[in-house]
């Protein structure tokens, strides 16, 4: 009877010993299809997310995954959603690189949460407006921006806009240039501080491209004083070709004088059927 028993607890392993030269067991092939769907389950998903192409052929390989998901599960954490991935990965794809380290985007966050003061939900909302604020050094330039917005009295910079955004990732002498602009055409220091803390936008407009075409309008075509403009500084935020010399061009062979507001801030419609063709 003992020899029986024996022999019943021994036949598994006779068994599987037997099968192994001849044909994989059962119980291997469930495992290799879970491992499987796995991998392809992880594909779909960055794909989804835009990271890695839809063709699976390609694909990055297997071992660079686990980078990959580690950098996506730590912006999740972080409070990103499924739908901030494609932006990110269409102007940051390095953040995605299997070689890039994840952990140097927490000085970034060190920094938006701990002297910006921007909440979690902030943070993730500036970073989806200006993805490249995540590549940004922080002690040389974020921090001195930060400092240098501040000294211009610029406030709430922790409100997640795309000017707010696109602002504190520009660097100090870009900044700086918008300002020797403002003082160039007749702006005070402090004036030219105001307009900036009025319309933060201002500092990614182009001097000269911009900035400067639009003051010499203003001065040499208007005939207007700079003191108009210093009333209504948000002239420079409307477009020169699409709404400014349009609607002088129509004041003027009507002799209707008006102020830069008036001129600029009304809708088209109630514009053009106040001073019809």
């Amino acid at each position: 009877m003992a020899a029986v028993i024996a022999s019943l607890h021994l036949q598994p392993l006779s068994s599987f010993s037997s099968s192994s030269s001849s044909s994989p067991p059962s119980s291997s092939k469930p495992l290799y299809l879970k491992f499987q769907t796995s991998h392809r389950e992880n594909l779909r998903h960055l794909s989804s997310l835009g990271i890695v192409p839809q063709n699976p052929r390609l694909a990055p390989p297997a071992n660079d995954l686990p980078v990959i998901l580690s950098a996506v599960n730590f912006l999740k954490l972080k409070g990103f959603s499924d739908e901030d991935f494609p932006r990110l990965v269409f102007l940051c794809p390095q953040l995605f690189s299997p070689t890039f380290d994840i952990s140097k985007l927490d000085p970034v966050f060190d920094f938006l949460t701990g002297e910006l003061g921007a909440s979690a939900e902030e943070s993730r909302g500036l970073i989806v407006n200006c993805p490249n604020i995540l590549l940004s050094d922080v002690e040389y330039c974020l921090r001195p921006t930060l400092v240098y917005l501040k000294e211009l009295g610029l406030r709430n910079l922790n409100r997640a806009s795309k000017t707010n955004a696109h602002v504190l990732n520009t660097r100090v002498e870009k900044l700086r240039a918008r300002m020797r602009f403002l003082k160039s055409i007749g702006f005070e220091h402090e004036e030219a501080a105001r307009v900036c803390g009025r319309i933060p936008a201002i500092f990614g407009y182009s001097v000269e491209d911009n900035l400067r075409p639009k003051f010499e309008f203003l001065v040499y075509d208007m005939e207007r004083e700079l003191e108009e403009l210093k009333k209504f500084p948000q002239y420079f935020g409307f477009s020169l070709g699409k709404r400014i010399k349009p609607r002088h061009w129509h004041l003027k062979k009507r002799n209707v004088n008006v102020s830069l507001s008036r001129m600029l801030m009304w809708g088209d419609q109630k514009f053009y059927s106040k001073w019809k063709p």
